[in-house]
């Protein structure tokens, strides 16, 4: 088998962190048009993600936010996002580097795009061994704050929705573009 000198596995990752990056720029200035609204699950441990030490504790390996209606100061640039969300009650401000990102998803649209783990985690110094986690996915659904609760329609429901199972939706996997 030849060499990929090119390496096109990583120009089609960089490509579809641009279409995340692209779609999180237009959210920051323009807000989220219509039905959309997005989950992102990154690594909670890649090198350049900043959480505080609470959330790190109740995320240790991997957290999924929901960009919906509750979140503010929403910042893109080359290579990050940061935001403001409500956990608990308690602001938050997330610096997340778009290489700590597993996987993106729009439910409106059931539009996904999916960074395989190693990926997201390739880029960082290796974390010491903790206890594994549950098989599922944590979620962590933004809750309401006062300056957004009066804006805000969406039930209660909505606020902790589970994970998207991706049963319909397009998923854009690496895996299909690499030669086994």
């Amino acid at each position: 088998m030849a060499t990929d000198h090119i390496r096109y596995d990583v120009l089609a990752r960089d490509a579809l962190r641009g279409v995340l990056r692209r779609v999180l720029t237009d959210a920051a200035t323009h807000g989220l048009p219509g039905e959309h609204h997005f989950f992102i699950t990154f690594v909670s441990k890649a090198e350049g993600v900043k959480l505080s030490p609470r959330l790190l504790a109740q995320y240790p390996d991997e957290m999924t936010i929901i960009l919906q209606h509750q979140f503010w100061d929403l910042v893109v640039t080359e290579d990050r996002f940061e935001v403001g969300l409500s956990f608990g009650g308690i602001p938050e401000r997330l610096v997340v580097p778009f290489h700590a990102i597993k996987s993106f998803f729009d439910p409106s649209v059931q539009f996904g795009l999916q960074f395989e783990p190693s990926e997201a985690i390739a880029e960082t110094p290796p974390a010491p061994k903790l206890p594994a986690a549950p098989a599922s996915s944590a979620i962590a659904a933004p809750l309401p704050t006062p300056a957004t609760k009066a804006n805000d329609k969406a039930s209660e429901d909505e606020q902790a929705a589970p994970a998207p199972s991706g049963e319909g939706a397009e998923v854009v996997r690496l895996d299909r573009f690499r030669k086994k």
